[in-house]
């Protein structure tokens, strides 16, 4: 196929290149299991921030590899702007799944919260065989990894690991349950100024992709 351009966000250097805002890419909301009701944070921000929308699935309730991964990638690739993928509990796992099947510079960067353990995947009704087993690669983009110390559904020691298999940078974000509506993180101001700060942490950097 012809050469695509895309853009990737990387890491400012000295060299005066751009500071990233919302407004700048576009932010890809991806849902874990039963989906994000609308008092959970993601539901906000994807009122509140203009760029921002939901990534559907046919099923929130049965998550399936396959078909989760693939509805990222076709998202992923009918964005006009640099892609930053939001994602909380099994929704970061559905972005490691879908990272397989991305390109270099296709994802600007992921801001990953509260992942959940196989574990607790494997306990949920409907999860999909496919689905439990964390896919264990570094992302090919730039990504941060939020984590509480009490969170029910994934240990801080899982969630280091996750970090570290995925090349993600590690927040612990203390004493905070899920981080979701029911611990309290309906609106979640600290977590939007995090991510705006993972934004400023981005400038784009155009690239020449052969597909």
């Amino acid at each position: 196929m012809s050469a695509q351009q895309r853009f990737t966000l990387q890491r400012v250097r000295e060299d005066g290149s751009t500071i990233m805002k919302s407004s700048d890419v576009d932010i890809l909301i991806v849902p874990g299991w039963s989906g994000s009701g609308p008092d959970h944070w993601q539901s906000r921000w994807e009122t509140r921030l203009k760029t921002a929308r939901r990534i559907e699935q046919a099923d929130w309730y049965k998550p399936s590899r396959h078909v989760w991964a693939g509805e990222i990638v076709k998202a992923v690739r009918s964005a006009t702007r640099p892609v930053v993928l939001v994602g909380h509990s099994a929704g970061c796992s559905a972005i490691a799944f879908a990272a397989e099947h991305l390109h270099p510079g296709e994802v600007a960067g992921a801001f990953l919260v509260a992942p959940a353990s196989e574990k607790a995947k494997g306990a949920v009704p409907g999860m999909g065989p496919d689905f439990i087993a964390h896919r264990r690669e570094k992302l090919p983009f730039p990504s941060v990894l939020i984590a509480s110390a009490t969170d029910p559904y994934c240990t801080p020691d899982e969630a280091k690991a996750l970090a570290e298999a995925w090349g993600s940078e590690f927040v612990d974000a203390g004493d905070s349950g899920h981080l979701n509506t029911e611990s309290g993180h309906g609106p979640w101001p600290d977590g939007l100024l995090r991510f705006a700060g993972f934004l400023k942490s981005l400038s784009v950097v155009p690239q020449t992709l052969s597909q």
